[in-house]
């Protein structure tokens, strides 16, 4: 719903919401209608009586008064379609800042997000805690790392949201060109995002999202690389201590079977609490695990409690919202019409 705008008098002018319009001549259709049915009972009425015996033996009815009210109710209907449009008129320059912090979401990408000990999925259910992030944050810069055997942006840092999601869709731990799993590179990636930042945020957060099970990462250079810039890690817990066998899954997304080891042992994956939690209080962050639940909203509460740093300031064109005048004659119309009664009634005392 693309605004129009046009210029009346040397004044900007515009519609924030044209296709409301269209209420209009709905409007004026249902007035036509109802003086239409106003109409065709008179011509029943004169067609049953003659006309000299109208007065005498249908005294209330009247042309007039359906008509006024047919026209006080079409006018007040296509009134108020105008005002949903949003008319607008007048326009001032306005400097807007805005205010936040950076945070890169290093998302696990591994084969072994593909266990379902959580419902549907591991890697559905990470998929889940971020878009849960992405609706909760609020003017904060986000980039999303995926990582497996090695780490890679999967959206740099923004602050549109909506184009994040549609980053997240694409990680798919089958298209992943080297498999394993290594935190430890996607701790010093994520550095790396936050230090080529235009205009970096004080407060920087990197939140994990992991079974924390690493095959084969140095975790420790990835938590000392984010302790120098000073970046909390706020560790989301993925899956079951229990353990849970990793499916194959073929091109239908059906279980084929199960991953083996080279002794032909099913391969268990297990949520790392352990490793999960060190990783985060090792840099002044928080670990977090919901097995039945969505975790993001209290990682949320801990990035609102965090510094703001004014990330972008730019000149936006604000229109002054001139549907007031509009909404409120139509209202006063419909009361009118609502008034009006359609016939009155004229009794001689006998």
């Amino acid at each position: 719903m693309n605004a129009v705008r046009f210029t009346i008098l040397g004044y900007q002018a515009g519609l924030a919401k044209p296709l409301f319009l269209a209420l209009v001549p709905v409007a004026l259709l249902l007035a036509g209608l109802a003086l239409w049915r106003a109409l065709s009972r008179r011509s029943r009425l004169t067609a049953a009586i003659p006309e000299r015996l109208t007065l005498v033996i249908a005294p209330g009815v009247s042309l007039a008064l359906p008509t006024a009210q047919a026209s006080f109710y079409g006018l007040g209907l296509s009134l108020m379609a105008f005002a949903l449009a949003q008319p607008q008129c007048g326009s001032h320059a306005e400097l807007t800042k805005r205010r936040g912090i950076d945070v890169v979401v290093a998302i696990d990408a591994s084969r072994s997000m593909l266990a379902r000990d959580v419902v549907p999925s591991r890697l559905d259910r990470a998929r889940l805690e971020l878009n849960t992030l992405l609706d909760e944050l609020k003017g904060d810069r986000v980039a999303i790392v995926g990582f497996a055997g090695e780490a890679f942006v999967q959206c740099p840092l923004t602050s549109d949201y909506g184009a994040a999601k549609l980053f997240l869709r694409a990680i798919d731990p089958e298209q992943v060109p080297q498999g394993g799993t290594n935190i430890g590179a996607a701790l010093l990636l994520s550095k790396q995002v936050l230090t080529n930042a235009d205009h970096g945020a004080k407060d920087r957060v990197v939140v994990l999202i992991s079974d924390g099970e690493d095959l084969e990462g140095d975790v420790s250079a990835g938590v000392d690389a984010l302790k120098e810039l000073d970046a909390k890690v706020l560790a989301v817990g993925i899956g079951s201590e229990a353990g849970e066998p990793i499916p194959v899954i073929n091109k239908n997304g059906e279980v084929t079977g199960y991953r083996k080891d080279r002794d032909g042992n099913t391969v268990l994956t297990r949520l790392d609490r352990a490793g999960l939690t060190r990783i985060a209080t090792d840099t002044q962050g928080q670990f977090f695990h919901q097995p039945n639940g969505v975790a993001m909203g209290e990682v949320v509460k801990v990035i609102d409690t965090l510094q703001k740093s004014e990330l972008e300031s730019r000149v936006t064109v604000r229109y002054a919202e001139v549907f007031q005048p509009y909404l409120g004659a139509g209202l006063g119309f419909l009361v009118l019409g609502m008034l009006v009664l359609p016939s009155f009634n004229r009794r001689k005392r006998a």
